[in-house]
């Protein structure tokens, strides 16, 4: 039988707080997507998912653009999703 542990509450920062971070993950990753090297349409991915308890520590928190982005929540089998989880598994370790 497998045991589950019990939900930690999720901690969500307040928005100036949260828009503070984004920028520093965006000046850490030099503004780029770390799969494509894109410039454009920039988001900040949680690496463990906040649903699984994935926190928004700078370590959980990389750069994509958009498109990356949507390929790695899709979880297709395509060029683009399988370059940004071997980019991600690089950049963080597996």
């Amino acid at each position: 039988m497998t045991r589950f542990l019990p939900k930690r509450p999720r901690i969500r920062l307040d928005s100036a707080a949260y828009d503070k971070l984004r920028n520093e993950i965006l000046e850490r990753d030099g503004w780029r997507c770390q799969v494509c090297g894109s410039l454009y349409e920039l988001e900040v991915h949680h690496m463990q998912r906040r649903s699984r308890q994935g926190d928004d520590s700078s370590e959980n928190l990389i750069t994509l653009c958009a498109d990356c982005h949507r390929a790695i929540h899709a979880g297709s089998k395509d060029r683009t999703s399988s370059d940004a989880r071997l980019a991600l598994e690089s950049f963080f370790g597996p």
